[in-house]
């Protein structure tokens, strides 16, 4: 696995290539601005992108504006973004454009060692990793009457895993429920949230967008 870092706090960035190199995961180039990291991706081309959100000159979105692009220029690329706060739209425009291979991580997580890299490698496979902590408070935020009332406290629930990247396995184990019992769960979710079958858009992707955005949507 080839990784590239773009993280303007040195510290942070150095701490995060020495974890890797000590999991034996190749870090190809850590870098401190979006030009760098954008100059890397082309460089080196790596298989995942570690990201930070709020980059120079103006530390908004620069992270996520050069992870688009990276994507852009390397499709496939994995990336997993770091942000130090809870950034509802952030979060939602990581997944607009579909949820293979993105992660979205508080960087409190990184110190949490087992489950970051953890979250690199389910990026790195293919899947999806949105700290549970941004889970839990954008469905805080989430409005009332909106088309999540309509779910039971169970669909919530798998939904809210489903939000954070597992599987239908993962899910039943985490839940102490059978797979089957997910499975009708998340019909249920795609009917409660009006996803058709026929749908051109990805109805687990859908319905995690609408979880994580908590607006009613037509």
């Amino acid at each position: 696995m080839r990784i590239v870092i773009a993280e303007d706090d040195a510290l942070l960035r150095e701490g995060l290539a020495l974890l890797l190199r000590a999991e034996s995961l190749d870090v190809v180039a850590a870098t401190g601005s979006p030009e760098e990291f954008l100059a890397a991706v082309d460089a080196h081309e790596p298989d995942v992108a570690i990201v930070d959100v709020r980059m120079p000159p103006t530390h908004t979105d620069e992270g996520i504006v050069a992870a688009v692009e990276a994507r852009r220029r390397r499709p496939g690329l994995a990336v997993l973004v770091l942000s130090a706060y809870v950034e509802q739209a952030f979060a939602t425009d990581l997944l607009a454009g579909g949820a293979d291979r993105l992660g979205y991580l508080l960087k409190e997580r990184v110190g949490r060692v087992a489950e970051f890299l953890d979250a690199l490698h389910r990026v790195a496979g293919g899947g999806t990793a949105i700290d549970p902590e941004v889970v839990g408070q954008l469905m805080a935020r989430t409005r009332p009457g909106g088309e999540l009332e309509r779910l039971s406290p169970r669909e919530r629930d798998v939904l809210a895993l489903m939000a954070e990247g597992l599987g239908n396995a993962a899910i039943a184990e985490r839940l102490f429920i059978t797979e089957g019992a997910v499975h009708k769960h998340i019909r249920s979710i795609f009917a409660k949230l009006d996803l058709a079958p026929d749908d051109r858009a990805d109805r687990r992707v859908a319905a995690v967008l609408r979880y994580l955005d908590g607006t009613p949507r037509r």
